[in-house]
């Protein structure tokens, strides 16, 4: 009998578990992938892309290439989830699957803080980095802040990075001396799940860039050229470049999947949720780790994640293979500027606390994320 696997989103973690799925299940059995968007952005290359470094034909691949593979695209807005009967409506149009894998990731709720859309530019999506890009290239000097709206956030070293090839970039068009680049966070510290060890070092490549950082600043409100806070501070700037607070899509919240976090719950190991034969995977879910916060939104995690879902999935239906556990190891790039970078990984599940470490800023580092973007691309597309 032939089954159908349905996915819904094309990010990291759909396209991983459509594509392995589609390796180890049987050709009559489907693999159907529904995404709103028609391209591909390989989210880590937005940094470089912000400070020229690259064009966005490098790091984005049209969607319909997955066809190729043998992977059924579904281009349309979803506009509702059933997941007791694994349906999906897609514009109007009904999708049932025997096993159904939420990886719609987060939205970005801008309009949370008053001001912020009209007054800076989105680090995290496509069109915010062309903005930056362009806004950069006019920049003569002045004050620069990159701003964490919300103290939980996907890619927490992306921020970071943000302020540090900024810094990079001045100093590379001999503007560094009349520029001031700062970072207002709603965290009380960097990367805060990795532990005290890797945000000291983390706040240590700050102060070497000449970076000024204020932490467990919540922003409340964004004037022109002005930020406000809920601790009563104000913070000027020229130049305003934001991660935006998150949410789970509204569909998500609708199909009743959400919990009391405002994200999908799910098993850490196998990401089943409540719902048999539904799995979520990705930033759309939330997964308490002991010391108190959630792991970390990361696609490192969606990969990993996506590979546990699809080979139980497979298992399942062909009974072949052994069952997979996610076990909450990572790693991330930490760009400098300069051609550095560092890196860091660990495993997250360990308890009381992760078991992350951080390794010094480098040029194989630096390299080793150049050719993992390029492998991504080739390998998936």
């Amino acid at each position: 009998m032939a089954r159908t696997a349905l996915i819904l989103g094309a990010g990291i973690g759909g396209i991983v578990v459509a594509e392995t799925l589609r390796k180890l299940l049987p050709a009559q059995d489907r693999v159907l992938v529904v995404e709103r968007e028609r391209t591909h952005v390989f989210a880590p290359s937005l940094l470089w892309h912000m400070t020229g470094d690259n064009e966005a034909a490098a790091f984005t691949r049209p969607l319909a290439a997955l066809s190729a593979k043998g992977i059924e695209l579904v281009t349309g807005a979803i506009t509702r989830i059933d997941p007791a009967s694994r349906t999906v409506e897609v514009d109007g149009r009904s999708l049932s699957g025997d096993a159904l894998v939420v990886a719609l990731g987060a939205d970005y709720a801008t309009e949370a803080v008053p001001g912020l859309a009209e007054a800076g530019h989105n680090l995290y999506t496509l069109p915010g980095a062309q903005e930056i890009r362009a806004a950069l290239e006019a920049f003569e000097g002045g004050r620069i802040v990159v701003l964490t709206a919300a103290p939980a956030y996907k890619c927490p070293a992306a921020p970071y990075e943000a302020a540090m090839l900024v810094a990079a970039y001045c100093k590379k068009r001999s503007l560094r001396k009349e520029t001031t680049v700062a970072i207002y966070a709603a965290e009380p510290a960097p990367m805060l799940v990795t532990g005290p060890v890797v945000g000291g070092q983390v706040m240590q490549m700050l102060e070497r860039k000449g970076i000024a950082y204020f932490p467990s600043h919540q922003v409340t409100q964004v004037e022109a050229g002005r930020l406000h806070f809920a601790n009563d501070a104000t913070a000027a700037f020229d130049l305003l470049l934001y991660v935006a607070p998150h949410r789970a899509p509204a569909v998500v919240k609708a199909a009743g999947l959400c919990a009391d976090s405002g994200w999908i719950a799910v098993d850490r190991e196998t990401m089943e949720t409540q719902h048999s034969g539904v799995y979520a995977i990705g930033d759309v879910t939330s997964i308490p780790l002991k010391m108190g916060r959630p792991l970390p939104k990361a696609g490192v995690f969606a990969n990993g994640q996506a590979q546990v879902v699809a080979r139980n999935i497979a298992r399942a239906w062909t009974g072949k293979g052994e069952a997979a556990r996610f076990d909450g190891h990572g790693m991330c790039f930490l760009e400098v500027g300069g051609g550095m970078a560092g890196v860091g990984s660990g495993n997250f599940y360990a308890e009381p606390t992760p078991d992350v470490r951080m390794r010094s800023p480098n040029p194989i580092w630096h390299l080793g994320k150049v050719l993992y973007e390029k492998y991504w691309l080739w390998r998936q597309f």
